[in-house]
């Protein structure tokens, strides 16, 4: 049951309600009705969505680090919703379970899941092998800075589910 108060999209105001008819329209996803007790909260969210849909990482790529960054996190709200998300954006099931897991067949993604759970083991600390591996599979300094912004998204999602309690409103994901 959620810790905090849910904001009914229907009776929304203000800011929360410019969110709900807006860019969430048709998302009214029980961990946006927890965020929109915070305008700030919401903004910052949305923001950094809007901003990743501009990166260089692909779809596909952005949900490989947030499936391994929930399963690091434990956070079961997330693992579902990415699960379903990274389905969405071309990953199979089996590739969201091994995202998860921190370990995939395909090198460039096994390569990006390991760099963000070093970003996560390291508090971003991260190695120059960690580097060098991350930017051998091919990828550049753009590419660093873009998967400590989905970290940074993954995280914040992943702490307001926790102190929430946020009921899962995705299929459960396949166990790992």
């Amino acid at each position: 049951m959620p810790r905090l108060n849910v904001v009914d999209p229907a009776s929304a105001t203000g800011p929360a309600k410019e969110a709900f008819d807006g860019p969430l329209k048709g998302k009214h996803l029980n961990i946006f009705k927890a965020m929109a007790n915070s305008p700030a909260g919401l903004h910052f969210y949305l923001g950094t969505a809007q901003a990743l849909g501009k990166a260089q990482l692909n779809d596909k790529e952005r949900e490989v680090v947030q499936l391994a960054i929930a399963n690091a996190n434990n956070c079961e709200y997330c693992a579902a919703a990415h699960t379903a998300i990274g389905k969405g954006a071309g990953l199979s099931e089996d590739q969201t379970v091994a995202a998860r897991r921190g370990k995939l067949d395909d090198p460039k993604l096994n390569a990006l899941a390991k760099f963000a759970l070093a970003l996560h083991e390291k508090r971003g600390f991260v190695s120059d092998a960690d580097l060098k591996t991350f930017r051998d599979a091919g990828f550049n300094d753009g590419h660093v800075i873009e998967v400590i912004a989905t970290y940074t998204q993954a995280t914040f999602t992943n702490f307001v589910n926790h102190v929430n309690q946020t009921t899962v409103d995705f299929p459960k994901p396949p166990a790992i």
